[in-house]
């Protein structure tokens, strides 16, 4: 059975993601309500009664949004680090059963091996994710403000890339439907990259073994997908990266499921 990785929805309302290994069937963050991630589970054949585990990034409702619920009525195992939990049990003022592990841990689920490592953004502690599989190496690396050299090493061995690419600088500066501190908040050290910092990030991480890059976290009022997507096909072209297939990730809509088959 190959591995197979469907991004359920990404942007600034939902973020969610599903992967299915010979042994594990994973949601990476649960960003939407339990109604619709049933729904595009349910688009690709999948159901979220099969679940094996809930791997997130962080607290922010745009990751965890069905959290609540997917625990609660299906018992599904969800796996984050201490600080995460503390801040979704004082969202939702009650007790979350997690399985726990340190920021920086590597740890086994199922078949697959999953590296977490620490991303700057005003979350309690966010991480991403390189998870190993008999595939292919996938890399999560959304909601940080800039790249650490430590992040950028984890997800330089990455296969398959879902990388932030969340607004235009001048769209988001002209933006009249947000107030400035939240733009401050978004241009900061601790917020979200740019096309053109998603851009150096995939100068930086770039090797012949990475072969898709899905652009995520895209926001509807600051920035446009096609936008995003000349940006980055720019800076392939310029590294001659004709080797990576480039893919945009939807609020609306699930991607296309990529099948990775085992060497």
């Amino acid at each position: 059975m190959p591995v197979c990785l469907t991004i359920l929805g990404s942007g600034s309302a939902g973020n969610c993601a599903y992967l299915e290994t010979p042994q594990a069937r994973l949601l990476i963050d649960a960003g939407f309500s339990l109604r619709q991630i049933r729904k595009r589970l349910a688009s690709i054949g999948k159901t979220p009664e099969n679940l094996t585990g809930i791997l997130v990034t962080h607290e922010h409702s745009d990751h965890v949004q069905g959290l609540a619920q997917l625990v609660e009525k299906l018992q599904i195992p969800v796996y984050c680090n201490r600080p995460t939990r503390e801040a979704l049990e004082f969202q939702q003022k009650k007790p979350l059963n997690c399985r726990l592990f340190e920021t920086g841990a590597i740890f086994d689920l199922e078949d697959l091996s999953v590296e977490s490592f620490s991303v700057p953004h005003d979350a309690q502690d966010p991480v991403g994710f390189l998870l190993k599989t008999a595939g292919g190496n996938i890399g999560f690396l959304t909601d940080l403000g800039h790249a650490t050299k430590l992040a950028v090493e984890r997800v330089r061995r990455a296969n398959v890339l879902v990388l932030e690419s969340n607004h235009d600088v001048k769209l988001l500066q002209d933006c009249p439907h947000r107030p400035w501190s939240l733009k401050q908040r978004i241009l900061s050290r601790h917020g979200h990259l740019s096309n053109e910092a998603a851009a150096e990030v995939a100068e930086q991480i770039m090797s012949g073994d990475l072969r898709h890059l899905y652009l995520s976290h895209i926001s509807r009022e600051c920035n446009r997908p096609q936008l995003a997507f000349e940006v980055m096909s720019r800076r392939l072209e310029k590294m001659g990266a004709s080797h990576v297939r480039l893919e945009l990730a939807s609020q609306a809509t699930p991607c296309p499921t990529l099948t990775l088959q085992a060497p």
